[in-house]
């Protein structure tokens, strides 16, 4: 098969390799895409406590394809079902994954990509996140996370306020349910504009969904007293300062809503799987750049550098 090989910081090369066999209790699926996730960013940027070259295909883990085999001890799954699945490997032809982290797709998906663990990952922070009809919810930064949970946040009945750097992510904010639009082009300002919108208090939920300090900083701002205070990005390239002080005066609830359990990752996959089956979410907009598998490098500079137009890109294998 071939798969994609992180060999240096910025240098992906295409290998030719054995398939994998899946073990007892493993699914071997043939991949159709998956998702170039943000979080691979640091990686292809090179940092000291990484190691090249990376293995066959990953950290590729936002696959969805086609079983293809399936080990002696599994009942579940057979082959030719579609499915989405968690595993690590997924820039290259084929992956395996214990069978309890793949999710069968139902048969109204069949002409979509479903890059399961980014939808999953949407709806565990929105669950994380105890958003209620009528409360007035700040997502900052509307990149494809931000989008599913304005569509998300507004569905529960909330008003939502975008706040964001891109006019493009204003307008998709728009079409997902936002109903007041922010640039995020000045700090004191924004919060002065957010005081507005909810006579001074702040926002019962602020989501910060950047991954960066000065998104943290203004959706602590945001944030009203007894508030709560969501940490959905990526904090991965280095230490953060928080406003400790401010968090204890206004008596703050703190959420980081990133899941590690495997179980509730793929509940969370289940949840977004059937909510775009009844027609409450549909994350195909979103999916707004496509590559082939030879063309990861690309994919993930495209990711990095948000060409205009960019929400998301996958990888079709």
């Amino acid at each position: 098969m071939r798969a994609a090989v992180i060999v240096a910081p910025g240098r992906v090369e295409i290998e030719e390799t054995e398939i994998p066999d899946p073990r007892p209790n493993e699914v071997r699926v043939r991949l159709e895409g998956c998702g170039v996730c943000a979080s691979n960013l640091e990686l292809w940027a090179g940092q000291p406590w990484f190691e090249y070259p990376f293995r066959s295909g990953a950290p590729g883990h936002e696959g969805w394809g086609t079983v293809d085999k399936v080990g002696e001890r599994v009942t579940n799954f057979k082959v030719g079902e579609r499915v989405a699945m968690l595993s690590d490997h997924a820039y290259a032809e084929y992956d395996v994954a214990v069978a309890d982290s793949i999710l069968p797709l139902p048969d109204l998906l069949k002409n979509q990509d479903v890059p399961g663990e980014p939808l999953g990952c949407a709806m565990n922070i929105f669950m994380r996140s105890q958003i209620q009809a009528g409360q007035m919810v700040a997502i900052v930064g509307v990149g494809f996370l931000g989008a599913l949970l304005t569509r998300l946040a507004t569905n529960a009945g909330a008003r939502v306020i975008a706040v964001t750097r891109r006019p493009f992510a204003l307008e998709i904010a728009k079409e997902f349910g936002a109903y007041d639009l922010i640039p995020m082009d000045d700090y004191h300002r924004n919060i002065e504009q957010v005081r507005n919108l909810t006579n001074g208090a702040g926002c019962d939920v602020v989501i910060e969904a950047v991954g960066k300090q000065y998104p943290l900083d203004l959706a602590t701002q945001l944030t009203k007293e007894r508030g709560r205070l969501v940490i959905a990005g990526y904090h991965q390239d280095g230490p953060r300062q928080v406003d400790m002080q401010l968090w204890n005066w206004r008596g703050l609830d703190v959420i980081n809503a990133h899941e590690r359990y495997p179980g509730v990752y793929l509940e969370g996959m289940r949840l977004a799987i059937e909510a775009i089956e009844r027609g409450e979410l549909n994350p195909e907009p979103l999916y707004t750049h496509s590559f082939e598998l030879n063309e990861l490098g690309e994919a993930l500079d495209a990711t990095r550098d948000h060409p205009e137009g960019f929400m998301k890109a996958l990888l079709k294998i």
